[in-house]
């Protein structure tokens, strides 16, 4: 639990990276010699800590913004690390159960390769939450050069390597086999940091000026109808402030009505705009008056281009394993949404002259989906509303993912909140200029189109699940084949 507990510590805010391959090689340690039961609860005992910690802006979501008792918000957020806590759990269980054993082959790359597959589960199975993934923790190490090669779980797997390179170092007895493991690291550490200076993607015509605006109204009422006006107000004196830009973007949700329902006030902000020659990207709920279906939406004006939001927060934009769930709900009187996804294939859309891979929230935690914008896009936009999150860890972590995307794809990519924290990220991941946490803020920056692909967006995991398929299957080929554990030598 206590090596559960500080892995957070290598993620945003804190950023200690040598804490996200200690801590999960103390885990390892302890299912050296246990059980399948004894793993299985290890593992259980390490992920509750862990997920405890790490997503404890899962509270503040359930109790202070969405208003649900204290009691029941923590009831809810327990049974949510708990689950999350299983995966952990049944790790530690395969792990013990097949492949237990103190070879190196073990440590380098069985571990990596089953912690890397529970963290891809962990991200499809029902929708997937892919957050805290391993590879998150490296930002600020060299092994952020892997990201645009293999993508965050090829980092993930990079560093679980760590840990177990470093223990067969240890546990080497000749100096001969010290060199070796001491050289593989060197290797390994030596080469992400030679693949920083790598540039996958080029620049593309001239700079693009870009102003994204953040009012931070608080989450617990920029939806009354008493606030709507005001906060309408506060965005377009806010817009008029910049029309040097060529493109303005409002965070998502930044109207709190329908698009249906002001076509009037859109059209006069479009008139307006043109007259200045500034594109305009604005979040906003939309319904299809027709299916009666709602979508968490970002339109260009002018152009009327649209983006639906495809990947939906799991209780509270929609509801998962509803027919089951229901009555629950309904008992409790939990406030729910009910977005339809838009599709997994949306174009970009054309913004300031140039192609622009757009995503709301949720979406920019799933790495694959973003890199599929590419090579149309020329740069990628992301909204959010982090006011979801109070002062957690939440804003943090959700920039760090941004900024991993950015560097898997070599994109820029411009991250507008409605309460913070709003980034331009470069393409090499590094956050060029950000605004605070729940203040009122405009952040400008001259952003360069880019073209080509890098690696992982061209190719995607593909090799990556090709080394750990081969890797397991080594594992227990070695595991039939050897009849007792052999030490370290």
């Amino acid at each position: 639990m206590l090596a559960g507990a500080l892995l957070p510590l290598a993620f945003a805010p804190v950023g200690f990276f040598p804490i996200g391959f200690l801590m999960p090689l103390a885990l390892f340690m302890l299912w050296e010699r246990s059980t399948p039961l004894q793993a299985f609860r290890d593992g259980y005992w390490f992920g509750l800590a862990f997920f405890g910690v790490g997503v404890s802006w899962v509270f503040v979501s359930i109790h202070d913004m969405a208003h649900i008792s204290l009691w029941l918000a923590g009831v809810i957020t327990l049974l949510f690390i708990s689950v999350l806590a299983l995966f952990p759990a049944f790790q530690g269980y395969i792990t013990a159960r097949f492949f237990a054993d103190r070879q190196p082959i073990h440590w380098i790359l069985i571990f990596p390769s089953l912690w890397i597959v529970f963290e891809g589960v962990r991200g499809w199975v029902f929708t997937g939450f892919p957050w805290l993934y391993l590879g998150y923790s490296q930002m600020d190490s060299p092994l952020r050069g892997l990201a645009p090669i293999v993508g965050v779980m090829g980092v993930s797997f990079a560093t679980a390597a760590t840990g177990g390179l470093l223990l067969v170092l240890w546990r080497a007895n000749t100096w001969r086999r010290k060199a070796i493991w001491a050289l593989c690291l060197l290797l390994l550490w030596g080469g992400s940091a030679l693949l920083e200076g790598v540039s996958w993607t080029t620049p593309n015509g001239k700079l693009v000026r870009v102003s994204m605006l953040q009012v931070a109204i608080p989450q617990q009422v920029r939806w009354r109808m008493e606030e709507r006006q005001a906060t309408i107000r506060r965005y377009v004196e806010m817009t008029q402030q910049h029309w040097d830009a060529q493109l303005i973007v409002w965070p998502e949700n930044a109207l709190t009505v329908f698009y249906h329902e002001a076509t009037e006030f859109l059209d006069i902000l479009t008139k307006e705009a043109q007259e200045h020659n500034v594109d305009l990207l604005i979040g906003l709920p939309y319904l299809d008056q027709k299916t009666q279906h709602y979508y968490n939406a970002l339109v260009s004006l002018p152009g009327n281009q649209f983006y639906f939001k495809h990947h939906l927060v799991p209780f509270t934009e929609f509801l998962p394993l509803q027919i089951l769930l229901d009555p629950l709900i309904n008992f409790f009187k939990i406030p729910m949404s009910g977005f339809t996804p838009g599709s997994a294939q949306q174009a970009p859309i054309g913004l300031a002259g140039h192609r622009v891979g757009l995503s709301i929230c949720y979406d920019a935690a799933f790495p694959e989906e973003i890199a599929s914008a590419l090579p149309a896009a020329e740069f990628l936009i992301n909204v959010s509303n982090d006011g979801w999150f109070g002062r957690s860890l939440a804003p943090y972590q959700n920039l760090q993912m941004a900024q991993m995307r950015a560097l898997e794809t070599g994109r820029w990519l411009l991250r507008d909140t409605n309460t913070g924290i709003s980034a331009f990220i470069g393409p090499e991941g590094t956050i060029l200029k950000q605004s605070p946490l729940f203040q009122d803020d405009a952040i400008t920056a001259d952003v360069q189109p880019m073209i080509g692909m890098t690696p992982y967006a061209r190719i995607g995991s593909t090799p990556l699940w090709g080394i750990v398929l081969l890797s397991l299957l080594s594992g227990g080929w070695l595991k039939r084949r050897q009849k007792t554990s052999y030490p370290i030598s």
